[in-house]
């Protein structure tokens, strides 16, 4: 059966240009040609959105997972890192004949059937979490770890990506190392920046003054990176908290006319399908997202089949790609 992915392979385009394709949103700018091809593919392969599969499943399924989304849907379109994990999350419920149902921002439908999970999809706020516990106990957080350690989760190990990426650079002969990020929540710190913050510099190569924060979108990277490059001196390393971050820094560096990796070398996180081709190519982390998604899945049904009660912490495992952007 077709999916998300094989009509973005055949197409040759991102994944979120074709959802946004096959869902007609009003503010995408494609061109005819590319957003007819989608279509004939789609058509082609007999895909079925996730929506049209739930009346056909709805019946015989014996399980319905709720799955609850802690973002608007607009994110998946400026970071494809979440889009990937819906695309996991609707992938292996295809599979295995689960009827799913999808919100954002814990609007959940007032008319919600009896549930065998809800999976929590990114940073969950304490109403979020009320609404779903307010549902089930069989409850799988992904993309992000609960306070308390009562309840399932499926991440990946940030701390470590951010000691390894500090580790490689000191090993490239890096003596200062610059973090550009997002945060999300105003004013709070993403793990990664806390993560890298305390261990480089517990090696004395990181300064609180080479540490900007932002939103995770290209805008953000590009309007950070001017910020830095403006002062002047600035430091010859940078860890970029996501490749959507990473090409907006990507366009304000050959903007300035510095060298890329001679001047300033950096590595991003996540590992998204334009990381490849950007100029010159992102050194990334890779983030099986994908699998986020899958994994989730899977625990809430083995929790629901076999009565499991301890807690269950999955730790999707990454990987440092090499490009262009290091030495």
């Amino acid at each position: 059966m077709a999916t998300l992915k094989d009509i973005a392979a055949e197409a040759g385009v991102s994944l979120a240009t074709v959802s946004r394709v096959l869902n007609d949103d009003p503010n995408l700018n494609v061109k005819e040609e590319t957003r007819h091809r989608i279509l004939e593919i789609a058509e082609k392969l007999e895909y079925r959105s996730s929506s049209s599969h739930k009346m056909q499943v709805s019946v015989a399924s014996q399980h319905h997972i709720l799955a609850l989304y802690s973002y608007q849907q607009k994110m998946e379109i400026n970071d494809p890192y979440y889009l990937s994990i819906r695309h996991g999350i609707e992938t292996q419920c295809e599979k295995l004949g689960i009827e799913l149902t999808s919100c954002y921002e814990h609007h959940v439908p007032p008319s919600i059937k009896k549930l065998t999970g809800v999976l929590v999809v990114g940073k969950a706020s304490d109403a979020i979490r009320q609404t779903a516990t307010a549902l089930t106990d069989n409850i799988c957080f992904i993309d992000f770890q609960p306070p308390g350690g009562g309840y399932d989760f499926v991440d990946t190990d940030l701390v470590r990506i951010s000691q390894e990426i500090v580790d490689f650079f000191i090993k490239q002969g890096a003596t200062r190392i610059g973090f550009i990020g997002g945060q999300d929540v105003p004013g709070e710190a993403d793990i990664r920046e806390v993560a890298f913050v305390k261990y480089g510099q517990q090696k004395g190569v990181v300064s609180e003054m080479d540490i900007y924060r932002g939103g995770f979108s290209s805008a953000s990277g590009y309007e950070l990176a001017k910020k830095m490059l403006a002062k002047q001196d600035y430091p010859s390393a940078l860890f970029v908290a996501s490749d959507s971050i990473a090409i907006g820094v990507l366009r304000a560096i050959h903007e300035n006319g510095v060298r890329i990796p001679e001047q300033i070398s950096l590595i991003s996180v996540n590992d998204i399908p334009t990381a490849r081709f950007t100029f010159p190519p992102l050194s990334t982390v890779r983030i099986h997202s994908e699998m986020m998604g899958i994994q989730g899945v899977n625990l809430l049904i083995e929790k629901a089949r076999d009565g499991r009660v301890l807690p269950l912490q999955v730790y999707v495992p990454s990987q440092l790609k090499l490009r262009g952007t290091t030495r």
